[in-house]
């Protein structure tokens, strides 16, 4: 098989593999994905219209809101339309555009909480310093450079994909992974697992940077009561939310080195895609349950709205 011809397809092993109950399936997948998109553009919506909430908290809430709702669109259609399907095929052109949609989201997920925890960070740590030093030029610059960077991260390693030719055309999952299409080149794949190395030590070094700013912040917060109000209202959900992401993301990369071989299929598949399943659904929730000020502005906004519509 040859990555230069047009009708290459790619089977999707994971959905074949549940035979069963796919309409239970579909009903689930279809409820998740609605509450995921809900619950990310209630959010985004209270934050957009509640003036008082227009600061760089959550601002970068927001666009992780943005990110949340991307990757989730990037998994979920696909699988839905799979679910319904007798023939679980995607086509090369779209597993590349998928492989390129998860992929981004993995890594502005991760840069943007990277530069949350630096936000937090300054909050807590140099208060005083604060405005001058998260100005909204910086916020604007900062968005940008996250989607810049995660952008031109991902196309590299899209486009070394793309060179491969390809040998194979079954994919043990249920959507498009880069390293499942690598694995079916024919060809020797060390500048694209070289650049996937490099590419996890960057994200790691930015998970040692959350942690490090958290050491500080947790030091700043047992000065006085009030710092400790703070961090448990504006850093704890983050540090939630950074938790939850890294161990859903630990089992998809368990997942590709061991493949879970002597567990279920239905458990395996869920294991393997945790990531794109309960960060976007619940980060959004924990934001409206753990900071007073969201939580206050939703009910708020959403009381008026639910009377004018009385």
């Amino acid at each position: 098989m040859d990555n230069s011809s047009d009708g290459i397809v790619f089977v999707l092993q994971g959905v074949n593999d549940t035979r069963t109950n796919r309409q239970i399936y579909f009903a689930l997948a279809l409820l998740t994905y609605l509450l995921t998109i809900f619950v990310n553009l209630m959010l985004i919506t209270t934050i957009f219209l509640d003036k008082t909430l227009h600061e760089p908290m959550y601002f970068f809430i927001c666009n992780l809101c943005v990110n949340e709702m991307l990757g989730a669109s990037g998994f979920y259609p696909k699988l839905l339309v799979d679910l319904l399907s007798e023939f679980h095929v995607i086509s090369y052109t779209w597993c590349l555009i998928q492989v390129s949609v998860i992929y981004n989201y993995i890594l502005c997920e991760f840069t943007n909480l990277t530069v949350m925890a630096y936000d937090r960070y300054v909050a807590i740590c140099k208060p005083l310093q604060y405005q001058s030093i998260i100005t909204p030029q910086r916020v604007r610059r900062l968005v940008l450079l996250i989607w810049l960077v995660c952008i031109l991260e991902v196309s590299v390693g899209t486009i070394l994909t793309s060179i491969l030719p390809i040998c194979g055309y079954e994919i043990d999952g249920l959507y498009c992974s880069n390293v499942a299409v690598v694995k079916l080149a024919c060809t020797d794949t060390t500048l694209n697992r070289s650049y996937g190395y490099i590419t996890i030590i960057s994200y790691v070094s930015q998970g040692v940077f959350i942690v490090i700013s958290y050491i500080y912040i947790i030091r700043a917060s047992l000065r006085s009561k009030a710092e400790q109000a703070k961090f448990m209202q504006t850093c704890l959900p983050h540090l939630i939310t950074f938790i939850n992401f890294t161990i859903s993301l630990t089992f998809d990369v368990m997942y590709v080195l061991l493949g879970y071989s002597n567990t279920h299929v239905v458990l395996r598949n869920i294991l393997a895609v945790q990531f794109l399943i309960l960060p976007p659904l619940l980060n959004p929730v924990i934001y409206g349950i753990k900071l007073a000020r969201i939580r206050v502005s939703l009910m708020k906004i959403w009381n008026l709205k639910l009377r004018a519509l009385t």
